[in-house]
């Protein structure tokens, strides 16, 4: 795997980062555990088992961070926080209906233990939670923000899904699916953090645009771990992008510069219907990225967006929170997980 060896100023490494929210973060955890209380056993059950299987509650740590940048001493961060990870969540067991996944966080995923009806409904249940808390909240800017972004997280799922298979899709294509299926969600997150902290317009859009291009960046390497990364790591299996018809930017960069006939050879694999057949010619769609530069090309695009993210967090004096939000944005490019 290539390594990128960055160390920004003025930036904390990502343990200082979670040990500086780590009493909130804990709140957030028994949070969790009191929405997922029902009457109907398998709600509990199964949403404790994808829940606590070992999600790095990025989306409430920025949220938190977000928060506490601005100024808020309150205590409504811990339930939107949770809101954060209920929809994350509701997404992932959306998505491995989706792509027949069998592995999630390293384990089996909800749909292979339980079946895709439950991880649709349990998907279904934690949305639907996650607004009944957003009322209890009761605040009408942040209710906006959160109907916007599930809206648009939708609107990703379905573009992606238009582009499967395609190994027409553009990178502009590619950064558009991105950017509404993962980063408007981070992008939220900063901002419900500004708007808890009464921030002004300027500093809520500053933490919009530096949640947003942090987004891309996550998302880059995710896709760029796909191909990488060991499964262990990456705490699900390896290569499902090219076996689902997923064409990200590795790929899109490796067919955009590499010859004719290596060119067939890589969209004969992403057409092709047999997902064993897909499997077997993994190691040399890996070769062929790996040989025309798409590893480095997509680090490199992920650096750029991080470089840009940090950019909006200029206006910020000087902080501990503001170390925390620099370190978090520079691990994206460096995660394993």
């Amino acid at each position: 795997m290539v390594q990128i060896l960055i160390k920004y100023g003025g930036s904390m490494d990502i343990q200082e980062v979670f040990e500086l929210v780590s009493d909130d973060l804990q709140k957030v955890e028994t949070e969790l555990s009191r929405n997922l209380e029902s009457s109907v056993l398998l709600i509990p059950e199964a949403g404790k088992y994808i829940l606590l299987s070992g999600g790095k509650r990025f989306r409430p740590l920025i949220l938190i961070l977000s928060a506490r940048l601005c100024g808020y001493t309150g205590l409504h961060h811990v339930p939107l926080a949770g809101v954060f990870e209920f929809i994350h969540t509701a997404t992932l067991l959306h998505d491995d209906v989706v792509d027949n996944a069998e592995v999630r966080r390293g384990s089996s995923s909800v749909n292979a233990v339980w079946g895709n009806e439950t991880s649709i409904l349990l998907g279904d249940y934690l949305l639907s939670k996650s607004f009944s808390v957003l009322t209890r909240v009761g605040d009408l800017s942040i209710l906006k923000v959160m109907s916007d972004t599930t809206t648009r997280l939708a609107q990703g799922e379905i573009m992606e899904l238009q582009r499967c298979g395609d190994p027409l899709t553009t990178e502009d294509d590619y950064i558009s699916i991105i950017t509404e299926k993962t980063a408007v969600l981070i992008s939220a997150a900063c901002r419900v953090g500004a708007i808890l902290g009464h921030a002004s317009h300027e500093k809520e859009k500053a933490l919009e645009g530096f949640g947003l291009n942090m987004g891309i960046a996550f998302q880059l390497i995710d896709d760029l771990l796909d191909y990488v990364a060991t499964e262990e790591e990456f705490g699900k299996a390896i290569g499902k992008d090219l076996c689902e018809g997923k064409v990200t930017l590795p790929l899109i960069h490796t067919l955009q510069v590499s010859n004719n006939h290596d060119r067939e050879r890589i969209i004969k694999i992403i057409e092709s219907d047999d997902q064993e057949e897909q499997e077997e010619d993994l190691s040399t769609v890996i070769d062929l990225i790996r040989g025309h530069g798409g590893i480095e090309r997509t680090y490199e695009t992920a650096r750029e967006y991080v470089e840009t993210a940090r950019g909006f967090l200029d206006g910020f004096n000087a902080c501990k929170e503001k170390e925390a939000l620099l370190g978090v944005a520079d691990y994206v490019i460096k995660r394993k997980w």
